[in-house]
C-alpha cells in the first residue's frame, strides 16, 4: 500500500509539470474572447482615426470657402510658387482682418510679393489683389447669386470628396476583417460584428459631413 501511495504522488507531481499543449491561431481565438476580438479592436480604431481625419479635411476645406465676409481662413488653400516648390501662402505672410470686408497679406519675403499677387488672382476665390508694394490688400465684395450657386457647388463637391474617402476606409477596414475570417483568425460571427462596427463608424461619420456642408451651405445662402 504504501508503494502504491508513493507511485501515485510520483505520477501526480510529474503531470503537474507536463507542459501544456501549443494551440494553433483558431484554437487561441475560440478560447479567449481577448484575443480574438484584439485584431479585430485594432482594425476598428484604425478606421475611426482616418474616418476622423477625413471629416476634418472637410472642415478645413470649406472654412476656404468665402461667405461674403472677410476671413483669414478663406486662404489657407492658396499655394505660391516660391523659388520652385509650391507653398502654403500661411507659410509665406502674415494675414489679418482689418474689417469685415478687406484682408491683409504681408508677405515675410518683399520680393516674392508678385508671386503672392499671382497666386491669389489665380485661385478660385474671386478676388482681385491690390498690391501697394509693402503689402497686399483684398476688398471682398459681397456675393452675387451666380456666385453663392457657385460658392454651394464647391461646399457640395467638398463633402463628396470627404464621403468618397470615408468609404475608401470602410472598404480597406472590411478588406482586412475578410483577410482575418481567411486565414481562420476570426470566426464568421466576429468578421460581421467587426464588418457592422465599421459600417456604423462609416454612417456617423458621412452623416457628419452632411451636417457640416449644410451648415456651411446655410452661411453661404444667407445675404
Amino acid at each position: 500500500m504504501r508503494v502504491f501511495a508513493i507511485l501515485s504522488l510520483t505520477l501526480s507531481v510529474t503531470n503537474a509539470f507536463v507542459p501544456a499543449p501549443m494551440l494553433s491561431a483558431s484554437a487561441r481565438a475560440a478560447s479567449s474572447p481577448l484575443f480574438m476580438n484584439e485584431e479585430l479592436e485594432v482594425i476598428e480604431m484604425d478606421a475611426e482615426e482616418r474616418m476622423g481625419k477625413s471629416v476634418e479635411s472637410v472642415k478645413q476645406n470649406l472654412n476656404t470657402i468665402r461667405t461674403g465676409r472677410a476671413s483669414a481662413s478663406m486662404l489657407d488653400r492658396v499655394q505660391v510658387e516660391y523659388y520652385g516648390a509650391m507653398t502654403p501662402l500661411s507659410q509665406m505672410a502674415s494675414i489679418s482682418v482689418p474689417s469685415s470686408q478687406q484682408l491683409t497679406v504681408d508677405p515675410f519675403d518683399k520680393s516674392c510679393m508678385g508671386d503672392v499677387e499671382k497666386a491669389l488672382m489665380e485661385s478660385d476665390l474671386g478676388i482681385t489683389p491690390m498690391n501697394d508694394g509693402s503689402c497686399i490688400r483684398i476688398n471682398i465684395p459681397a456675393l452675387t447669386e451666380d456666385r453663392r450657386k457657385d460658392m454651394m457647388k464647391q461646399c457640395k463637391a467638398i463633402g463628396e470628396d470627404g464621403k468618397v474617402a470615408v468609404r475608401n476606409v470602410r472598404r480597406d477596414c472590411v478588406d482586412s476583417i475578410k483577410s482575418l475570417q481567411k486565414a481562420k483568425e476570426v470566426g464568421e460571427d466576429e468578421a460581421k460584428d467587426g464588418s457592422d462596427a465599421v459600417q456604423k463608424q462609416t454612417d456617423k461619420a458621412v452623416k457628419d459631413i452632411d451636417t457640416i456642408v449644410a451648415k456651411k451651405e446655410k452661411e453661404v445662402a444667407t445675404v
